[in-house]
Formats: C-alpha cells, structure tokens, sequence
C-alpha cells in the first residue's frame, strides 16, 4: 500500500549522490517535552514483517522499523536509505547498489548486502506464500518469476552480494523506473537469525530485530502498538521523535473525538467534516492530492451470472454518478474517478475515455438500455448481488449511496456486508464475493503500479479479469521509453470492459496537531517517516 525520481538513466551508469534526509528542524525551534507522536488508524494491521505486509497502514509502520535501499524525501524524490548509491549497466539490465559501512540492526549486527539477498529471495520463496510475491516479479528480477512459480530455486534469483556493501540486481528486461521501486516494504533486508529462530513470531515486541529509525517495543492486537527510537540506527542523532503511538480506533467520529481532546496527533477525517473541520481549523486540517484510487471490483470467476455480460458492469457502473459521491458524501478533495490510473500519477495524462465525456443524464439512460439488453429491469429480471466492503463509515456511505443509485434508475437489488479488515481482505482474495470495494495506493509513481493490477498475472487481481491485450500491453510497458500511448489502450480497454467500477481518485483528508512538524505534504503517496517529524512546544 508511492515519486519523483532524483535518478536519471544514463547509458553506462546511474548514480545517486544526495544528502541523508532526517528531521530538518529550524533554528530556534522550541521543541515539546515529549517527543511523541500518536496517531489513529481504522484496523489491525496485517503484519510487521516487510516480506508479509499488504496494507498501507502496516507498510506505514513498516518504513520506520526497517530501510531498505532507499528512502523517499518531502517530495517523493528517492533519497539514501541503506545504499548511499547506485551504477545501471550499459544494457541497463545491472543495478549495482553501494551500501553505507555504518548500517546496523537494533542487535548491533551490520547490515549487510547479504541481508537483501536473504530478504529477496524469501520474498519470492513460494513456501512463504508473500501477498507481494508479485511485486518482484513486477520488478523484473532474473528468474523472480519462475522461482514464484516454483520452477527454479530461490538461489537462481538474480540478485547477489560479492561482499558486505555492494548487491548486485540482474534485470531479464531493462525497467526504467526499476530504482523507484526499492523503497517499497517488500525490498526491505531481513535479519535472517532473529527468523530462524522466533519463526512467525519473530516480530513480536523483544524477538524483532530491525534496522529502520525506530524498534517495535508494544503491540496489542486491534488496540494499539508502540515504536521508540533505534539507538543502533546510522542516523539516530538526528532522530527527534523518541516515541510513536499507534491506536486502533475503528469509528472515525470517535477518532475526531480523540483527537479534539488532544488524545491523538492524527486521525482520518469522517466522510463530509472536511469543509467545517477547514473552517475551524484552517491550520489542521487537510486535503492533500494522494496516489491511490477507490474502487469496485467484480468476481469474475465465482460470482453471480450477470456479471459475466459486459452490459451488466457496463450499466452499473453507468448509473453511479461520481459528483455526488464526491462532493456531496465524501466532500473531501476527491476527483470523480472514469479510469484506473489517477492523475496525480507521474508522466500519467489521463485520457478522456467515452462514457467519462457522458453527460450523468446520459448514462443513466445508457444503463437502463444496456441493462435491458441484458434482460434485466421493469420488463425483466431483477438483479439483485451482494456488495461486500470493510468495516469504515466512509465505505459504508458510499455502499449506501451507490445501492440506492442502483435500486432508484435500475431497479436492482443489492445486499450490504462489511467485514473486520483482515477477514474482509482473505474473503476477496479467495473471490469469496459478488462485488467488493476495491482500493489502491501506488507502490511506486508510475502508471504500471496500477494498471498492474489487472493483469491475468497479478496477485492482486481478486475479481480475476483477464484479458490478453491488457497483458501484452502491460509487458510491452515495461521496456518502453514512452508508454503513455500503451496505457492509453490500456484504459480505453478497461472503459469497455468494466472489470472494476472506478469511483473516486483519492485525496489525504486528515486532522493534524499544528504541534506535528515536518509532515511530507508534497508527497502523492504520502509516505512518511516518523524520524522526519518532530514536535514543538505548545
């Protein structure tokens, strides 16, 4: 659950000089007492271990207990993390990074290239079964996608250590933004003694062994967890924050609430509080332009009938009109959603597919036509589906409006159900569902990171739409200069197609303490790193 790169490809070699990037705090800055951030979050997250975690919230918490490659700075540009450099072969197909000599894991132990080796190949490993097993073979790592497949050895993967500070990444195809995708959890070094011996509970609280700014020290499951500073970290003396709170809060007008009384630093704004909450704190809260898009998706594979009839996703997509949603309901920055790819998207123009040029009076009369043609409606049969999303009252107002679009122009009927996060995200992911609400923060800031996605491959594909020209594009993509025109096609297939409902393309709407400094507003994907952020005095 993400950039601007500082990298510029030449045709022998890449290399990535900037200054280490920790909290910049101003001089004569008074500082607070206590240095510690806490925050809110919806659930539990789904897990600490960078090879395992698949939601951003945990991937939030990921970053500031372990660091990988590299890091990304206040704008999205990468920025040194464990590699202070890298060099790209003239056939662009060889990464050589070049570590720091004074990376350590929370045990003293350095941290070595050899760490990576270990962590990549147990990201691919099928006996771990990774939910981001996909994403190295997105990265198009030598043999990462027939080791996935179980067809070759973990050992054959194309990437190697010849000593402690120099890893080597062998490409099967040149990937230019290949270095943009390291910052992400899954990339992240592994302490492959603390795993042999703790097992799965090797990231509890005093068996974790970590390398990031920060060392997990408390976690109680759907309440909260704490995280206090690496005194082992390379750059721990430019690390303000010593402590950060997470609390599980599953009402977002209880977290207001919290947060009103000083309780929390951070917390989500509820679904159309955003306007008055701007009014009354002009200095606190936010909506900022963020990588991710909202989503439904259709099970394609085991769901209801209809639902295998393009006319059918066709119209219920049609009938959803998008303004109301977002102005009207969320009323928190969002943009009407008619493709896949947001716009915030680096290089992405978004293209103006058909029905997105349709007037709202339009496509509801080219709803209620196709859906006839399908033999659904007043002169048919009535559709009716179960519509499944996790528990937040954002989805659920959203379900409840969409429903009520459907049952007023189409007459269809739909069942509402919400499950906790992780029951909901195993459900969709074994397509136990009819139509689920879908969502995606980008890993990485370029198109592919969504329109990935929905390729017959993706592991992330839960309502399993396939189809060939959507693969051939997609792979064409990722040796071409310029794929804008191929994920154009991409799109205009996708319009047609209707695999997925795109509703909204996604804003950070968020209250803040005006105390909470060094917040990375610039950044689309909105990843943040606590050793960034500090905290003044009141």
């Amino acid at each position: 659950m993400k950039y601007r790169s500082a990298i510029v490809p030449f045709l022998l070699s890449t290399t990535l000089m900037t200054a280490a990037f920790a909290a910049d705090v101003p001089e004569g800055t008074q500082l607070a007492a206590d240095q510690t951030f806490t925050y809110r979050v919806l659930d539990e997250f789904s897990s600490f271990d960078p090879q395992v975690v698949e939601d951003v919230n945990g991937s939030e918490v990921v970053r500031d207990l372990f660091e990988g490659l590299y890091n990304q700075n206040a704008d999205g540009e990468i920025v040194p993390g464990v590699a202070l450099s890298h060099t790209v072969s003239e056939d662009n197909m060889t990464y050589t990074f070049t570590l720091r000599d004074d990376a350590r894991w929370s045990d003293g132990k350095p941290v070595t290239a050899g760490d990576f080796v270990y962590a990549w190949q147990r990201a691919v490993n099928p006996e771990l079964a990774s939910p981001y097993a996909w994403y190295m073979e997105l990265m198009s790592i030598r043999n990462g996608a027939a080791i996935i497949a179980g067809e070759k050895p973990i050992t054959d993967l194309g990437v190697s250590a010849p000593d402690d500070h120099t890893l080597v990444v062998h490409l099967s195809q040149p990937l230019p933004y290949f270095a943009k995708m390291v910052t992400h959890a899954t990339t992240f070094p592994s302490p492959k003694w603390a795993i042999e011996e703790h097992g799965q509970e090797w990231t509890r609280p005093g068996n974790i062994v970590s390398n990031g700014a920060y060392i997990l020290t408390e976690h109680v499951p759907k309440e909260r967890s704490v995280r206090e500073r690496n005194e082992m970290y390379w750059d721990n003396d430019k690390t303000v924050l010593e402590r950060v709170v997470t609390l599980v809060i599953g009402d977002e007008a209880q977290g207001l609430t919290r947060w009103r009384a000083g309780e929390v630093d951070k917390t989500d704004i509820p679904s159309g509080q955003y306007p008055t909450l701007k009014e009354e704190f002009p200095d606190q809260a936010y909506a900022l332009p963020r990588l991710c898009n909202y989503y439904m998706t259709f099970n394609l594979k085991d769901g209801p009938e209809p639902f295998q009839d393009v006319r059918v996703r066709q119209a219920l997509s049609y009938a959803l009109d998008r303004d109301v949603i977002v102005d009207r309901v969320l009323q928190g920055g969002q943009f009407p959603a008619y493709t896949f790819t947001p716009g915030a998207t680096d290089g992405f123009e978004v293209p103006e597919v058909d029905y997105a040029n349709m007037t709202q009076a339009d496509r509801d009369a080219k709803a209620k036509e196709l859906l006839a043609e399908a033999g659904y409606g007043p002169d048919g049969d009535t559709l009716s589906f179960t519509y499944l999303y996790n528990t937040s009252e954002s989805h659920q107002q959203i379900a409840i409006v969409a429903s009520q679009m459907w049952k007023q122009k189409l007459g269809v009927e739909v069942t509402l159900e919400n499950q906790e996060w992780k029951v909901f995200l195993e459900t969709r992911g074994n397509q136990n569902f009819e139509l689920a609400r879908g969502a995606w923060c980008g890993d990485y800031n370029e198109a592919s990171t969504f329109l990935d996605l929905l390729t017959s491959q993706s592991g992330y594909n839960d309502g399993k739409y396939s189809n060939a020209r959507v693969d051939e594009l997609m792979a064409e993509a990722k040796s071409s200069q310029d794929a804008s025109p191929l994920y154009f096609e991409v799109e205009e297939i996708l319009s047609q197609d209707m695999p997925v409902i795109p509703i909204y393309h996604a804003s950070t709407n968020m209250m803040l303490s005006d105390q909470i400094m060094g917040w990375p507003v610039n950044n689309v994907e909105q990843n943040w790193y606590a050793k960034d952020l500090y905290k003044v005095a009141e």
